[in-house]
């Protein structure tokens, strides 16, 4: 409809068309936030479909050389979703409850790797490169949705505990088996399948990892408490870009290494406001990552006759979308099983687990861009388009497994529990009982003055009382 509406308004400075594109997609994708908050969908939903209808099957709003141009959002992006990953990996934490949920995240993550790879390579018989790299991409779950879902459902308990790790460690477990697989794809693709061919990106990634943990020690040591607020965030932007132009450099993702990152700052320094502080910076970035995986979404390959090899992209879509589901609720079954956890957690975990975006379409962006040709158009296309159908499901089934694992409730006499012989109490007592359980839970004020602080009031309120009683005594003579 728009299509070539720069050149029909005569407007041909490159730097003019940027920056409206820019402008147009940042404030596109919040007014499509607006219509589907009304939904009760998540953000990331809103965001890809703004892009597909300012791209270039719609609207054509945002023109071909500037979606091509800003391919490097995909490693910024994914570079602040990586290191505000490695918050969730402190010692603390993983020492409490990390094995049961690391046996839990590895089983829901490569049992659903497993069940898209068998119905890719022996069932759609699909190229092996290609089914090795989607089925690395099924593991990877988007914890965003599940998050909100919990913080507007007010839920709590031990499914809601391992629910949180395990979508935290998942990604992890992802971003190791894409790097596999982006290797093994490559040697085979190049003809050479030897094993120097596989272990060279692995080493790679392995050399990633390392530089990102050295990373991280140089940010602690250029960011002592002394330092501003607006240093801290220039620092730590300044070593996110920095370490990704390296990894562009190499041709590795810079995933792994900027999780490292964040591991290695957050377990030196405790520091957690950094996190927040970027987590306040990142929106518009993510925002245009999202949009701009809008824009570079195939619409025509998806509807029309498009095949990867001799099956329709469609079908194939249809497939990774119903196998990767079947395969994270039968994972995280059985892990659940294995670890011996409660019926609740294992009946209902896999549901919570549907939501897929952030760093799979990451993934695909940079899996597209490392085969190239109509695989790699086809493995974005694919991802995007059942990322949109995750984000849509999987909020509902995650609230769904939140009330079937009874980690919330609107009824007031199930969220207390009543002893056994008080019989049944008033709404008026349950109210009160209520406050009292809550009141339970907050801890108690601990006394933080010190000694001269202490002596330094004592001394004030006698000198108060002091000038009061002359007060008084003057007025009294008066």
């Amino acid at each position: 409809m728009f299509k070539d509406l720069y050149t029909k308004l005569n407007v041909t400075s490159p730097v003019a068309i940027i920056i409206v594109s820019l402008s147009l997609m940042l404030i596109s994708g919040f007014f499509m936030t607006r219509i589907t908050k009304l939904l009760r969908l998540p953000n990331v939903t809103a965001y890809i479909a703004t892009g597909i209808l300012l791209g270039p099957y719609c609207f054509g709003l945002v023109p071909e050389n500037v979606i091509e141009g800003s391919a490097f959002l995909s490693d910024i992006a994914l570079a602040f979703i990586a290191f505000s990953t490695g918050e969730f990996f402190t010692l603390k934490s993983l020492r409490k409850n990390g094995a049961k949920n690391m046996i839990i995240t590895v089983f829901e993550s490569l049992t659903a790797s497993v069940a898209v790879f068998v119905t890719s390579y022996f069932i759609l018989r699909l190229d092996l490169a290609f089914s090795l790299v989607i089925s690395a991409l099924a593991a990877a779950t988007a914890p965003a949705s599940t998050v909100m879902t919990i913080r507007q459902t007010g839920a709590k308990g031990d499914f809601v505990d391992t629910l949180l790790q395990v979508v935290a460690l998942d990604d992890i477990v992802g971003l190791v088996a894409y790097s596999m697989a982006i290797s093994v794809a490559l040697a085979l693709s190049s003809g050479s399948f030897g094993l120097a061919n596989v272990l060279k990106p692995i080493g790679i990634n392995l050399a990633a990892l390392i530089l990102g943990g050295a990373f991280g020690f140089l940010m602690k040591c250029l960011m002592p408490k002394k330092r501003s607020t607006d240093n801290r965030l220039i620092i730590s932007i300044a070593l996110l870009f920095a370490f990704c132009g390296i990894c562009a450099l190499a041709g590795v993702s810079p995933l792994l290494g900027c999780m490292a990152m964040g591991t290695v700052y957050i377990n030196l320094t405790g520091d957690d406001k950094l996190f927040k502080q970027l987590n306040y910076f990142s929106p518009p970035i993510l925002l245009l990552f999202f949009v701009r995986s809008g824009l570079n979404f195939k619409l025509d390959s998806l509807v029309g006759n498009s095949t990867i090899g001799a099956v329709p992209l469609v079908v194939v879509g249809v497939v990774y979308f119903a196998a990767r589901i079947a395969g994270k609720y039968g994972g995280a079954f059985a892990g659940c099983a294995i670890v011996k956890k409660d019926k609740k957690v294992r009946n209902n975990l896999g549901l919570a687990l549907i939501p897929q975006a952030g760093v799979a379409i990451g993934l695909a962006a940079l899996g597209a861009r490392t085969l190239g040709g109509a695989s790699g158009e086809a493995l974005e296309t694919i991802i995007l388009a059942s990322s949109v159908l995750y984000e849509l499901v999987g909020p509902a089934l995650a609230k769904l497994s939140l009330y079937l694992s009874g980690s919330y409730s609107n009824k007031i006499e199930e969220i207390v529990e009543i002893p056994q012989g008080e019989g049944k109490l008033s709404d008026v007592d349950l109210l009160i009982r209520r406050i009292q359980e809550i009141q339970k839970e907050i801890p108690a004020r601990e006394e933080k003055n010190t000694e001269d602080e202490k002596a330094f009031s004592e001394a004030a309120e006698e000198q108060y009382l002091a000038v009061r009683d002359k007060i008084k005594k003057f007025g009294g003579k008066k």
